[in-house]
């Protein structure tokens, strides 16, 4: 599997390079890498996190142009959310930023950090911090107010693996299919990995050799070994994990698609976690709800917007 911090960037990071561009104002430098209602993205900015913020070997023009758009998308993303929640999101007193802000320089200072060290690593301002904090309490304060605990229970129960802390060890054959191929393309690609698995279930084929033959990926030479996963946060897709936690250790499933392309999972070990309770993690679990609440509302938006991506 890709690491998001190459392939599709997390929207918390790209959240610090957004901050300060106000709405229906033009960039500060010329060139706009996309607007969004109207608000522009500054192509400087997503420069900038590529070159400050990601750990990367040379690139091709081809893959700085494929970089480029993704990053711009994730701070569409990004933006999208900000303007929500300036219209609907609860306002948020100095003080409850002054307490996260006090809560998280005693976290750095237990591992003999400063908060001057915690901004020279990450290549960010505090102004900039502080707006990327400003949202995630804004998003969390919306969904306290809007999302009763009877919800909250619900999903819960349905996410327990999550609060639990299992994990699965995990392996995978991928063919790299991406999201706009055609039709024809993934339908081939899918019939290939159903071949494969055919094959895996009669015994005909290893899975570890197969992965090794087959798999379009790094893990190919490991055999398709991923290591162990946790059901939430990870570094692989909701619709990787998802599957994987509803196997059974030696299962191989049905394909799965995912932004990498299409996969075979198998499970190979499950370390059982510690079992929780709803009221001991209430906390856990109303920012887990967040994480997944920003995602369906991101879809919700992207829907309704007017993005124009100007990327050259």
């Amino acid at each position: 599997m890709r690491l998001r911090a190459f392939s599709r960037v997390p929207a918390i990071l790209a959240a610090v390079l957004v901050s300060g561009v106000a709405p229906g104002q033009p960039p500060a430098k010329p060139g706009v890498a996309a607007t969004v209602n109207g608000e522009a993205i500054p192509l400087d900015a997503v420069d900038a996190f590529i070159a400050g913020k990601l750990s990367l070997p040379p690139l091709t023009p081809a893959q700085r142009r494929q970089l480029r758009h993704e990053v711009a998308a994730d701070m569409v993303d990004d933006l999208l959310v900000k303007q929500f929640l300036r219209r609907h999101g609860p306002k948020i007193d100095p003080a409850e930023l002054d307490g996260y802000f006090k809560a998280f320089t005693a976290s750095l200072a237990r591992r003999g950090k400063t908060f001057a060290d915690y901004l020279k690593e990450t290549a960010q301002t505090e102004a900039a911090v502080c707006d990327t904090w400003t949202t995630l309490l804004q998003l969390n304060g919306y969904v306290k107010q809007h999302v009763p605990d009877a919800q909250l229970k619900t999903y819960y129960l349905a996410n327990k693996d999550h609060f639990d802390r299992v994990e699965v060890k995990v392996s995978h054959i991928v063919v790299r299919v991406g999201p706009s191929a055609p039709a024809t393309e993934k339908a081939a690609a899918r019939e290939k990995l159903r071949a494969l698995r055919g094959d895996i279930a009669a015994g005909k084929l290893d899975f570890a050799a197969a992965a090794k033959k087959y798999s379009q990926s790094a893990s190919a030479a490991a055999g398709g070994d991923l290591g162990y996963i946790p059901r939430k946060g990870g570094l692989v897709d909701e619709a990787f994990a998802k599957a994987a936690f509803s196997l059974k250790v030696g299962e191989v499933c049905d394909v799965v698609e995912s932004d990498d392309g299409l996969h075979l999972i198998e499970i190979t070990d499950r370390k059982a976690g510690t079992p929780s309770t709803f009221e001991a993690c209430v906390d856990d679990v109303r920012d887990a709800f967040a994480e997944d609440f920003r995602a369906e509302l991101v879809a919700k938006l992207r829907k309704e917007a007017r993005v124009q991506i100007t990327l050259p």
